[in-house]
């Protein structure tokens, strides 16, 4: 293994090994401190963090607006804090050293509006902001104005191109990096468009290639780019680095920081993580987001598949082959459905999926009374964290709606993601992990359970193992 350079990343030369963003308080002050206090880049999220009462305990995010608009309100008050607590904890960890990166979804409910909060409120302790999911036009704009680098996160040339033609250019001199984030390997949502296929996975070094080729084009030759996804033994990866095709290279981990002991999740999510095996990552498009997203097999994603594959099309009226009259509701209101899909909807009642509820594709789904009660209250409470939600309809402009029908087919990721990060519950959350998760029960590096301290692993990640 060759021996790692230090790179220029957000204003200072240090190690090119980034720990990734993960939402809904997993990557915290403390992991991020600690990552950067190794000589790295720490990275806390800036999605709905964790904010302190003044004796340093969690404060709850409870809810109580009335309609989803104050609640959203209330959301943004509580991700503002959250951010501005987790940046002034990563500050004190890092000791110093490193640097400290926000990491933020730009399809997040207000997000430029917290990312001006959080950066006004802890000027001088974030170095740079990175930021996905969407095309984050603005987030150039946003980080310049605090004197902050910035990060986009990409999944292709084509993406960054239409970024940079249109907003970026203005703002050359705070590009700190390039993130590119493998659509088929990298955990949490994931950045695959409608002309991929899922399951043909692609070569990252092409792509990768094309990527700096596109920034060389513009002149960026000097601006790194950050591999994401899929990253587990650097010695795996070392003829990407010191190669001119592919220029300044450091390395984003976000699956391995997962099993520190500075990590904040629960020890039934660490232990569940040492015995996981391949294949047990799902990537899968139930998100509300829209987005394709990788997650661990369990019985929270269990349910989801059921209710799609618990699906038959509908019409109102009696159309072609949907001539059978199917009552559903607690009217009996009829819809109109093939004598096929029929014969399905009444064997799923039979086994007690009773609940029907139309989705917004003229397909109707047969869930159980409790399921369909919980979907019921889980879209009513609805708090706004995503700019446009699938599942609730909500959306933040003035209508406060997406204009299409709520689609139970899906979820409330706020809920979800709050409760596997602030319990044991590893079974009926979502949990998000990359598709290379498997590999902790092969790394001799874990044998016995081990778990190191952040500085331990970056140590390790060092020497290419």
């Amino acid at each position: 293994m060759v021996a790692l350079k230090p790179l220029l990343i957000s204003g200072r030369e240090v190690l090119p090994l980034v720990e990734g963003g993960k939402g809904i308080s997993v990557s915290n002050g403390d992991s991020s401190g600690a990552w950067a206090a190794a000589g790295g880049v720490g990275t806390f999220s800036g999605v709905n963090a964790d904010s302190y009462d003044a004796d340093g305990n969690q404060v709850p995010q409870h809810y109580h607006g009335k309609t989803r608009r104050e609640r959203h309100e209330e959301l943004i008050r509580f991700s503002i804090q959250g951010g501005i607590d987790q940046a002034r904890v990563a500050h004190e960890r890092s000791n110093g050293q490193g640097r400290i990166h926000m990491n933020v979804l730009w399809e997040m409910g207000a997000a430029e509006r917290i990312l001006h909060g959080v950066l006004e409120g802890a000027k001088g302790l974030v170095h740079g902001v990175t930021c996905g999911a969407g095309m984050p036009y603005r987030i150039a704009e946003i980080s310049a104005r605090y004197g902050v680098h910035y990060y986009p996160i990409v999944s292709s040339a084509r993406a960054f191109r239409a970024l940079w033609l249109r907003a970026y250019n203005k703002f050359r001199d705070h590009l700190g990096g390039v993130v590119y984030e493998d659509p088929w390997l990298a955990g949490g949502h994931n950045g695959l468009s409608n002309s991929e296929d899922p399951t043909r996975p692609e070569d990252p070094y092409p792509r990768v290639r094309a990527l700096r080729e596109m920034m060389n084009s513009f002149g960026l030759n000097d601006v790194p780019v950050v591999m994401a996804g899929g990253v587990w033994y650097l010695r795996e990866w070392e003829h990407w680095i010191d190669n001119p095709e592919i220029g300044p290279i450091a390395f984003q981990f976000g699956t391995r920081p997962l099993l520190t002991q500075e990590s904040p999740i629960s020890e039934a999510w660490k232990k569940r993580l040492l015995a996981l095996k391949s294949g047990d990552v799902y990537l899968n498009r139930f998100s509300p987001t829209g987005f394709y997203s990788s997650a661990v097999k369990n019985a929270f994603l269990a349910e989801l598949q059921g209710r799609a594959d618990r699906q038959i099309a509908f019409t109102p009226h009696a159309v072609d082959e949907n001539k059978v009259e199917f009552p559903i509701g607690p009217r009996g209101r009829p819809i109109y459905v093939t004598e096929s899909g029929a014969e399905r909807a009444r064997g799923w009642i039979a086994e007690g999926f009773t609940a029907a509820l139309k989705t917004p594709d003229s397909t109707v789904i047969f869930v159980t009374p409790e399921e369909s009660e919980r979907i019921r209250i889980d879209q009513i409470d609805c708090m706004g964290c995503l700019s446009a939600c699938g599942f609730s309809n909500w959306a933040q402009n003035e209508e406060g709606t997406t204009g299409k029908k709520a689609d139970p087919r899906s979820f409330c990721i706020q809920k979800t993601l709050q409760a596997i990060s602030h319990s044991d519950d590893v079974d009926h959350q979502l949990m998000f992990a990359g598709h290379n998760a498997y590999r902790f029960a092969q790394d001799p590096f874990y044998a016995g359970g081990f778990i190191p301290t952040v500085k331990q692993l970056v140590d390790r990640i060092a020497t290419g193992d």
